[in-house]
């Protein structure tokens, strides 16, 4: 017999998997040149050569006790301090080798973040629309996700709405930007209002607030945007981030979380994530890979690839008539349904077109195109994309 916990949690299973399984089916069917999948956010960019090198010469050159080997639960401290350099090279901060722990992705980050800060019934707001894993990440700790409402001309936070859902359960507000479903970036205006709010809120409650940054996108910006960090806004800001969009690396898992020091409590919550990183079975980030991108931290994916993709779907999908949110990073595409988004999503299956829906991310109504995919993807699917347009608009 299975837990009542994992019984519901089977529920409510990641509709952007499924998704990509059926299309994994449709392509077998019917040919993969012939099945348009825009569903699941897999890095369409080879990993930089630079990598590639590095994990070479490591396996070459190292002992393989000590590459392969345990180390610290927070993980390399030369690893750690390089992180921390490099941060501070390029965004003037003051970190040092103890902020930093190192992790299994963003989403082990996340987890290991919040099994420190959360207490059961605690609450964590999101932004609408968002990663439809958070809710399942405050679960694992008998937390609560409370989400507030976008503005739907900009998909930027409801700040008023913010301020009016945050309450003496409120532990933790998580922000991701460059966003995913939209590719909305959170600019320097947007983040000083919610830091406005926040510190606000933290006298009127009396406890402090913490401002998850939920960062795998932050190199995937455009239209001369630049690359943000958070920590200059509020000082109870904790980054969590990930290698796998930046140097295409989904699969090797690693990343890591930083705390600075101005955050309340810092020596205790990086205490506490360390021992999360133990006590929730990663036991440390996995020990090549931290080593790998300790090398490669300059390196960047090739982002010229994905704004191809991103100019030329935005473009004939809003010539054919669809509305869509214009992206600004990440590599995701955010479109209003025409029809109910049900349908509308159904409707392009028929055309071997996989979109997800927006209610997998709180926001019902729209549809998310993951455009990480080959530029021949796009371009063969426009025609599919206009035979549809016919159907539904």
């Amino acid at each position: 017999m299975i837990s009542k916990r994992i019984e519901k949690a089977m529920q409510g299973n990641s509709a952007i998997r499924a998704m990509f399984i059926e299309g994994k089916e449709m392509a077998e069917k019917y040919g993969a040149e012939h099945v348009f999948d825009f569903s699941l956010g897999n890095p369409a960019t080879p990993v930089p050569a630079a990598v590639n090198e590095r994990i070479k010469a490591l396996t070459e050159e190292s002992d393989s006790m000590s590459l392969h080997g345990y180390m610290e639960n927070a993980g390399y401290p030369a690893v750690r301090g390089a992180i921390a350099k490099n941060l501070n090279e390029r965004f003037g901060t003051a970190f040092d080798y103890h902020n930093v722990t190192m992790t299994v992705g963003a989403a082990g980050g996340l987890n290991i973040v919040l099994k420190t800060i959360l207490d059961p019934g605690d609450e964590v707001i999101v932004f609408a629309p968002f990663f439809g894993e958070y809710r399942q990440y405050a679960a694992n700790f008998d937390a609560n996700v409370v989400a507030v409402n976008p503005d739907y001309e900009t998909f930027l936070p409801d700040m008023g709405d913010l301020e009016e859902k945050i309450s003496n359960k409120t532990k933790a507000v998580l922000v991701n930007t460059p966003n995913n479903p939209t590719g909305v970036i959170y600019k320097s205006d947007t983040m000083k209002e919610i830091a406005a709010v926040l510190k606000k809120k933290q006298r009127e409650i009396g406890h402090e607030i913490y401002l998850i940054s939920d960062e795998p996108y932050r190199e995937l910006v455009y239209d001369g945007n630049r690359e943000d960090f958070l920590t200059k806004y509020y000082e109870n800001t904790i980054v969590v981030y990930s290698f796998s969009k930046s140097l295409s690396l989904p699969g090797e898992r690693i990343g890591y979380v930083l705390v600075p020091d101005e955050a309340a409590d810092s020596e205790l919550l990086l205490r506490g994530i360390e021992i999360s990183n133990r006590t929730l079975g990663f036991v440390n980030a996995p020990s090549l890979m931290q080593k790998a991108v300790a090398g490669c931290l300059d390196e960047k994916t090739d982002t010229d690839f994905y704004d191809e993709n991103r100019r030329a779907l935005y473009e004939e999908l809003t010539k054919l008539g669809f509305c869509c949110i214009r992206p600004e990073g990440a590599f995701y595409l955010w479109m209003k349904a025409p029809i109910d988004e049900e349908e509308f999503v159904n409707a392009g299956k028929k055309h071997h077109i996989l979109m997800v829906k927006g209610s997998a991310f709180g926001c019902p109504g729209y549809v998310r195109l993951s455009y990480c995919v080959s530029h021949e993807t796009v371009k063969h699917s426009l025609p599919a994309f206009a035979r549809l347009a016919e159907e539904t608009l």
